[in-house]
């Protein structure tokens, strides 16, 4: 029996940065008439293509690109719920000229927003009103107060949250104030019903019948593009000096420009938000500066650039690791509670020379598949990896384990840690075995003679 095409079918490209996902869905663009929408926060602003690592017009081969682009310096930066209404304009714009979208881009809390019709996001509850758009910290001026202040606020409104994050967090401290300021609610209490909701999808609680299990708000085909550790590294490395190659530090220094311009205007920019967080534009800053006043001190100037490179390398391989582990954590949880989980496939990209065989020609097999609803391989059984990668680790989602909310702070070395795990590796760290030595040695110096 033939069965019917999938009604409003959506391809979605994921992973982590480096592993070629827009190269890819060029390529699936081309075959199957499409178009594509970016889905990677810094890749809204326009202009930096080379912190934002935006896909040049010769890449695009032609291709439509949205929301690639979208954002000046001067407007308000994007929430989630922002993003996800301009997606969700753009994909039936879309279908209406006959052709299918392709979401793509390594912001997977987005993407997991547009992909799922949860109201409630995990980093903070959007207004329902489809219009809103203000500056929340001019409506409550605390959220301009020192990280310290909002940081006691948010303890005597939601004593739960502050305990989760670290102090100096002033991103997830201010957003969980905002969170209780815009809605009224702790916003702990909203996390609890998305704990209600899990439990409830997974039969776990029997006193939540009213929620609705997580559901996709289309057919969906995710192809995560996925390579090897030490092969990612590598390149991400290599990355970073192609990055200086191609006039990073002129990009660093335009965004510069923009904050003294504005700091001298009274309109001081938050650099805890949007682009200013891209990775690139805060390790290259004092070096930017140094130049900028007319430093003229060549080793100092060798120093700063040797510190700058090093900090955007281990920065972006961390970054990746977070995509990574938001992917295994979050979304593939959230595929099983919505039973969708065999819509997500593993691909492994990490031989750049072999990359048409092993990732966009059995992407092209399965999109083929995917559009014409035939039946299609378990994404276990692809390989190894996409076995591994793929099995739900529910156990390490703080989201759904609020018992390890706790903070653990280290009186040796200054550090507070806000995971068993953050506090596991700090104190196998060898900063901390060094300093804990010393301690122990200066404890025995001042021991009174017997």
């Amino acid at each position: 029996m033939t069965r019917s095409p999938p009604r409003n079918p959506l391809v979605a490209i994921i992973g982590a940065t480096g592993t070629g996902k827009s190269e890819l869905a060029v390529e699936i663009a081309k075959r199957h008439n499409g178009e594509i929408i970016n889905g990677d926060a810094m890749q809204l602003y326009a202009g930096l293509p080379i912190i934002t690592n935006k896909i040049t017009k010769e890449e695009q081969q032609g291709i439509p690109h949205h929301l690639l682009g979208c954002i000046g310096l001067h407007e308000q930066t994007w929430v989630v719920g922002t993003f996800v209404r301009e997606a969700l304009k753009t994909i039936a714009e879309i279908r209406s000229r006959g052709r299918l979208p392709i979401l793509v881009g390594g912001t997977h809390y987005y993407t997991q927003s547009l992909l799922f019709e949860d109201k409630l996001a995990e980093e903070g509850v959007e207004d329902e009103k489809p219009d809103f758009v203000e500056d929340t910290s001019s409506k409550w001026p605390i959220l301009k107060e020192s990280t310290e202040v909002i940081f006691q606020e948010l303890r005597k409104v939601d004593p739960v949250m502050a305990e989760r994050w670290h102090p100096n967090d002033r991103r997830k401290i201010q957003r969980s104030l905002e969170i209780y300021l815009q809605t009224g609610r702790k916003a702990s209490e909203i996390y609890a019903e998305q704990r209600a909701r899990k439990n409830h999808a997974n039969g776990k609680n029997g006193d939540v019948d009213m929620l609705d299990t997580p559901t996709m708000r289309f057919p969906t085909l995710l192809i995560w593009v996925h390579a090897q550790a030490d092969v990612l590294r590598e390149r991400l490395d290599k990355r970073v000096d192609k990055m200086l190659e191609r006039g990073l530090l002129q990009e660093v220094e335009t965004l510069e420009k923009f904050v003294d311009e504005q700091a001298t205007a009274g309109t001081p920019v938050d650099e805890t938000r949007g682009i200013w967080v891209s990775i690139g534009y805060k390790e290259f800053k004092d070096l930017a500066r140094f130049l900028r006043d007319g430093g003229t001190d060549l080793d100092r100037q060798k120093k700063l650039m040797s510190e700058a490179r090093e900090k955007t390398q281990i920065a972006t391989r961390q970054y990746s690791k977070r995509q990574i582990r938001w992917i295994r954590i979050k979304l593939v949880n959230a595929l099983a509670e919505a039973r969708s989980s065999e819509s997500l496939y593993l691909l492994d990209g990490s031989d750049l020379a072999s990359f048409g065989g092993d990732v966009v020609e059995p992407a092209m097999d399965l999109t083929d598949q995917f559009l014409r609803s035939e039946d299609m391989p378990l994404p276990s059984s692809l390989s190894s990896a996409a076995a591994e990668m793929l099995t739900p680790k529910r156990d390490y989602d703080l989201s759904a384990n609020p018992d390890k909310w706790s903070k653990q702070y280290c009186l040796v070395c200054d550090v507070t840690c806000v995971t068993p795990e953050q506090w596991q590796q700090h104190t196998r760290s060898k900063a901390h075995r060094k300093l804990t030595s010393k301690k122990r040695g200066a404890e025995r110096d001042v021991e009174p003679p017997p």
